[in-house]
């Protein structure tokens, strides 16, 4: 029995999608993961089919979709075994907060090109000494007459090469409480002050344009600020259920891939005269690993139906990032190891899986920063 009551307009929506990303996106992602980022072009063809902020409302160019939208989005491009086009943080992560929070004036000059893929966004919170601690971040946003003026690094940040309109998180230095300190800022590229850094080179999403974003008195209005002053961290902390939620579910799909990829192998294997599969022991491990995936499955899809009746469900959205990105991480491993000498070979789909998925323990909060919020409230 099926957990998300799925429409009949999303099945057509996922298998026009499913469609796009096998000739549009699929075949270019080896020269990608070479180049080390994904063209803004492909951006473009996102946004001029349909498939880039979906939840945006109508009047400012989206479709108004409801999650479940965003949600087969997410999917099919873990299913494509693809990481580099980050149109997930784009769509479900940092645009959210210009809907929710930008003035109308902001709101009518960024959220069309966001949905045509003219503008592309990022957010900025991490730092090299401040990760999931938000409220550790030493950037700060000085006010001066009808300006902030804004200072500090940032590190980690996806989309930081292709970006065009930054969320940044910085700190009021007068403020001591520094939960109230927080505030986040709209800034554009090519705003003096504003320097894009160096592309990281990654382990795994090769073609994700990963970067430092450095900030030098950079003055930006006023009314860039989201929202009222000390603000910012109540508002991240908000935003933070659907961005882990995101996270997980584009985890339990990659593990879900990741295992069918490896059954089909292990009945095309032969080995001693058998088929790999027909051996006990891959019988025994594929037989564990769909266990754990199933399960994954009903956990992540319950999850989605309750954010998408907007539930607050932060404590087993944190629960499931943890275990889920854990657990596709050992079917990985489990897979390559099956796999033999050939998963360690990039020409198989596998072996770009296993490095990628390994990240997802890391973002959106690292693991134990999620054991931590789930400790604290079975605890209280």
């Amino acid at each position: 029995m099926e957990i998300i009551p799925y429409q009949e307009e999303h099945i057509i929506f996922r298998e026009g999608f499913r469609r796009f990303l096998a000739k549009e996106i699929v075949p270019h992602v080896e020269e990608w993961e070479e180049d080390g980022i994904v063209p803004r072009w492909a951006w473009k063809k996102l946004g001029e089919q349909g498939y880039l902020c979906t939840s945006v409302p109508a009047r400012y160019g989206g479709q108004e979709a409801d999650f479940l939208f965003s949600a087969i989005l997410i999917e099919e491009m873990a299913r494509a075994n693809f990481y580099g086009l980050s149109a997930r943080l784009h769509s479900d992560v940092v645009v959210p907060y210009i809907v929710q929070f930008a003035t109308e004036g902001q709101k009518k000059k960024y959220l069309p090109g966001c949905v045509s893929g003219d503008i592309i966004t990022a957010i900025a919170m991490s730092e090299p000494q401040a990760g999931s601690d938000v409220a550790g971040i030493k950037t700060t946003a000085t006010a001066d007459g009808d300006y902030f003026i804004i200072n500090g690094q940032k590190t980690f940040i996806s989309n930081g090469i292709n970006c065009d309109l930054v969320i940044v998180a910085a700190k009021d230095p007068k403020e001591i409480n520094p939960h109230a300190a927080v505030d986040l800022f709209l800034v554009e590229a090519g705003t003096p002050g504003f320097q894009k850094g160096k592309k990281l080179k990654k382990i795994g999403w090769r073609s994700q344009d990963t970067a430092e974003l450095f900030f030098t008195d950079c003055r930006i209005p006023k009314e860039n600020r989201l929202g009222e002053k000390g603000t910012g961290f109540k508002k991240l902390m908000t935003n933070l259920q659907q961005e882990r939620l995101i996270c997980t579910l584009g985890a339990q799909t990659a593990a879900e891939f990741m295992l069918e990829e490896t059954i089909r192998y292990c009945r095309q294997r032969e080995v001693f005269g058998k088929t790999l599969g027909a051996y006990q022991n891959t019988q025994f491990a594929l037989a564990e690993m769909a266990a754990e995936v199933r399960i994954g499955r009903n956990f992540i899809d319950r999850l989605t139906v309750e954010h998408w009746r907007k539930e607050t469900v932060v404590t087993d959205v944190s629960m499931a990032k943890f275990w889920i990105t854990e657990m596709a991480y050992r079917v990985a491993d489990r897979c390559l190891q099956l796999f033999g000498g050939y998963g360690y070979c990039e020409e198989y789909p596998i072996a770009r899986a296993w490095r990628d998925i390994r990240v997802t323990r890391i973002l959106a909060g690292s693991n134990e920063i999620m054991k931590m919020i789930v400790g604290r409230e079975i605890t209280k």
